[in-house]
Formats: C-alpha cells, structure tokens, sequence
C-alpha cells in the first residue's frame, strides 16, 4: 500500500453536501503490431503500432471525495507486485495533475486502485489506471474540460496515457500519443498467458539500441477481423528480440504456448505476456483452461472493447 498527498487548503467542495464517488474499469492495452524506429531528442522511441482494449485482465479505481486531507491519497490493492506507489505512482500522478489543471488543488480525493493486469506484462496497466482515474475524477468533480484537453494531460503523463484515454482499436504513432482511432469490431477474441516473470519496458527498449535496433524476427499472418480490414497482411513486434536478449526463458514460453495452443502467438508490447488471437467460433473460456492447464500458468481470455475505459457510479 502507498500513500501519496498533494499540499493545498480543502475548499468547499469537500463539504458533506458535495461528498461523492465514482468507480472506473481500466482496461488493458493489447499491441497487435509494433515498429519501433529511432530514439528521440526526448528520450522516447518513434513507433507505429496497432493497437486495442480488451477486456481482461483489467483493473478498477475508484475516486471518492473526502474532507481531508487535501489532495490525493492513494492505496493499492490486488496484484500489487513491482507496482510504484506514493506519487511515482501513475494513476496518483493524473489524480494529482487534474486537480491543479482544474485548479482544485484543495480538493482532498482518495484513490483506490484495485490491479488486476500486472505490472511488467506489456499490457499497460499504468497508462490505464492513470486514464481510468483522470476519466473518473473529471466525472466526480464536474470538472469543465473538454475530451481534447485530457487527451492532452494525458499525453504528458505517459506514452500509452492516450490509447488508454480513447480506447478501441487504434495506429499510435510519435511516441504513442498520436491516436489515429480504426474499424475493428469489439468482440474478438483472445487469449492472454503470462509467465512468472516480468519484464521493465525501459530495460527492453535499451537492450533494443544495445542489439542495434533489429526488426522482429518473425511475423504472424494477420487473420479475422485485422484480416478483413486490411490493415496488415501480418503482425509481429519489433522488441520481440530484445526482451528475449533480456529474458531468455521467454522464447521458450513462446515455444511452449504455441505447442499447447496450437496456434502463434504475439509479444504483448514489451513482454512478458504473450497473447493468441482466437480463431472465431471457439469457446474461449475452454479453450483458456486447456492451454493454462498444459502450461501451469495463468491464461486469461479476453476479448477486444469499444472503450479504453468504462465509467461507473460508485
């Protein structure tokens, strides 16, 4: 658990006639394909990738207003390993950067994050919940800013902050912020199986530049909906082979979730989770069970949403 507060004097929108609270799902965010190109004066790397929400796993904060203290103060629960807490802490952060935006500093708002989708997986947890919590907060508060103007707040905090904001199915390009929304059905299916092992995006990324920034070493044919929308005759990832440089068991759980699922598998951004898109017409919840028995690890099923977050009263 952490615990993070932002300075300021509690105003009158803390009074009891004003209390409220809002609950958030925060979904994750699955790369169906990644180019990566070349490091920025920034610090980021340009990529251009396809990306969707799906719906599991997935997380849920929820934002409630309190008298006091003032500003933010969060606690984490759930699958909370390597997880940053305090102001580290990206949902913390959006809490923290919306309420001086709106120049509700004062305002005292607990947030509780309860972590399904783990950290390390590539499936952007962080940028979720910190989207989640900036579409929450707003709601709460009645705050008076646009979709626009959070697309941009949400930009400064984190790459994948904007994917997570608009949501669907997308191209990201820049760094990640520039969303350009596709026509991909919800719906379609998957599987997402995680190792015991995680892997930090920024170490995967250096080891790209340290291995001379290859390209990915293998593809996999774009099939269903991503097949009848043309929009990539094959789907692979480009830090495929630098987060194998970095964990090497990860190309053997590569090798054994294709054998148990008989079908490829995908990086999920930078590791370690690896999905399977689902041929149509399979039940999915079975077909989860066998490929986790055979492999000994969770495998969740998922499917594609319309939405990167969904809003719920408290």
């Amino acid at each position: 658990m952490g615990v993070a507060r932002a300075g300021g004097l509690v105003n009158e929108l803390t009074t009891a006639g004003r209390l409220g609270r809002v609950r958030a799902t925060a979904y994750s965010k699955l790369t169906l394909s990644l180019r990566v190109g070349a490091l920025r004066d920034d610090g980021f790397h340009e990529v251009e990738a396809l990306a969707v929400s799906i719906s599991d796993p997935h997380d849920v904060i929820e934002v409630k207003a309190v008298p006091h203290p003032g500003g933010v103060t969060l606690e984490m629960r759930g699958e909370t390993d390597e997880v940053p807490t305090g102001m580290s802490n990206l949902a913390a952060r959006a809490a923290d950067e919306l309420l001086v935006r709106a120049g509700r500093s004062g305002h005292g708002v607990k947030l509780t994050v309860r972590k399904k989708i783990p950290a390390g997986a590539g499936l952007g947890g962080g940028s979720a919940d910190a989207a989640a919590t900036l579409v929450a907060i707003r709601r709460m508060l009645e705050i008076d800013l646009d979709d626009a103007t959070l697309l941009e707040l949400g930009a400064k905090l984190g790459s994948d902050v904007s994917f997570c904001l608009a949501g669907g199915a997308a191209w990201m390009r820049g760094r990640g912020e520039r969303i350009e929304a596709v026509d991909l059905p919800a719906g379609m299916p998957f599987l997402v199986a995680l190792p015991p092992f995680r892997l930090s995006t920024p170490v995967v990324y250096r080891a790209w530049d340290d291995l001379g920034r290859p390209r990915a070493a293998r593809s996999v044919p774009a099939t269903g909906a991503v097949a009848a929308a043309a929009l990539l005759p094959e789907l692979s990832n480009d830090l495929e082979p630098a987060a194998e440089h970095v964990e090497p068991r990860l190309a053997q759980f590569r090798i054994d979730l294709e054998a148990a699922a008989e079908a490829p598998a995908l990086l999920a951004g930078s590791g370690s989770a690896y999905v399977v898109p689902v041929p149509d017409g399979r039940d999915v919840d079975a077909y989860a069970r066998r490929v986790s028995g055979r492999m000994r690890v969770p495998v969740t099923p998922a499917a594609s949403v319309s939405r990167g977050v969904r809003l719920g009263s408290g």
